[in-house]
């Protein structure tokens, strides 16, 4: 997103809530990343308090690092999107606006009654639009990290679908293994640093008859090679996977979800499995 007017050097930014998220420009120091913030306050009402990223993801969950360098000294927002509410701490949990469509496009996937498992549920953002905008019966919502369990259980009562999903504290195979064998209509994989090591456990949790696992990676794609190309690597890749161990499997649908870096992309799968 690029706020109107703004004269600086051609500056990208996210806004989560009231916070943007600015890329201060290669070889400018945080004087100039300062210039550009004041900016953003002056012409982005909705905007109050601007930061930048300073470590990238990291650590078991993921976590990036934020500074604030103008505005209201806090990470903590509410965002909305799609008739949802989420709060969250962008120094606390993993969060990204660009996957909102992505998100509601699974929501409208899913049939009337279905029983879902959401293996990496974050802040809940998956699971609540799901909740908000399709008729399950049940969506198992897990997530490893106490922070984003904490803001996934303020914002089920925030969006007011308490009947819908049950939040899980835990490991989500650890979780799958004990209590959620031979049960799932459908299961989401929206981390990509775990999706082939945590495939297993979603092909434990689907029904025997069948269901769906929409499942996130990402994949380099090299100078000579197209969109296609990187396709066709990771259907050979999952394709590999899923061969030795369903008895059948289909790709109903690759596309990219965002970009993010130089040729590097974040895709999802949506793979119709029989065990």
């Amino acid at each position: 997103m690029i706020c109107e007017n703004v004269k600086f050097t051609k500056v990208r930014y996210d806004i989560i809530g009231d916070i943007a998220i600015i890329k201060i420009p290669k070889q400018s120091d945080k004087r100039v990343g300062i210039l550009i913030a004041n900016h953003i306050l002056g012409k982005c009402k909705r905007v109050r308090v601007v930061t930048t990223q300073i470590e990238p993801a990291h650590g078991e969950y993921r976590i990036q690092k934020f500074e604030v360098i103008a505005g209201e000294n806090r990470t903590e927002t509410i965002h909305k999107e799609s008739k949802c509410l989420f709060k969250l701490d962008i120094n606390k949990v993993f969060f990204t606006p660009r996957l909102m469509y992505e998100r509601l496009r699974i929501a409208k996937l899913i049939n009337h009654g279905e029983v879902i498992i959401n293996m990496f549920a974050g802040v809940g953002t998956y699971s609540i639009v799901i909740a908000r905008h399709a008729k399950p019966s049940v969506i198992y919502s897990i997530d490893a990290n106490p922070d984003a369990y904490n803001f996934m259980l303020q914002n089920i009562q925030i969006n007011k679908v308490t009947n819908i999903i049950v939040p899980i504290l835990g490991d989500a195979g650890e979780i799958i293994m004990k209590k959620l064998v031979n049960i799932a209509n459908r299961v989401l994989m929206p981390l990509p640093e775990l999706a082939k090591t945590y495939l297993p456990y979603a092909i434990l949790a689907l029904k025997n008859d069948g269901g769906y696992v929409h499942i996130y990676d990402t994949y380099h794609r090299s100078k000579e090679e197209t969109i296609g190309d990187l396709f066709s690597k990771a259907v050979r890749d999952y394709s590999r996977i899923l061969s030795n161990k369903v008895k059948y499997f289909e790709f109903k649908l690759i596309r990219v979800t965002r970009k993010i870096g130089v040729r590097l992309y974040q895709i999802v799968m949506d793979i119709y499995i029989v065990k």
